[in-house]
């Protein structure tokens, strides 16, 4: 049985486990089309739904998700590795806001 992950967008540098992956298992990695677009061998094993790397990514390199930047890497990650809050840092902003003062404006 081979284990699979998608891949949404082409500029993407991870892809989404559809099952979980032990370690050294090869990881059959698809387009949203059904394509194949690579094969990884996992560094560690990741549950379901988590990232795998899918291209080395740098320290301080952004990682792509659906072709958007979801973070930026903390850490060399390896081809094959789980990418997660571990080794990711996220960008996204975060909006604070004031408690109503209970007045219409």
């Amino acid at each position: 049985m081979s284990v699979r992950a998608v891949v949404m967008n082409p500029k993407d540098n991870v892809a989404t486990l559809l099952s979980d992956v032990e370690v050294g298992a090869v990881v059959v990695v698809t387009s949203a089309d059904g394509k194949v677009v690579k094969k990884v061998e996992a560094v560690r094993s990741i549950p379901l739904g988590h990232k795998i790397a899918i291209t080395r990514i740098g320290r301080k390199e952004l990682v792509l998700k659906y072709g958007e930047v979801i973070g930026e890497a903390t850490e060399p990650i390896e081809e094959g590795e789980h990418v997660h809050v571990h080794n990711v840092k996220s960008l996204r902003v975060r909006v604070e806001t004031k408690p109503s003062q209970g007045g219409i404006a």
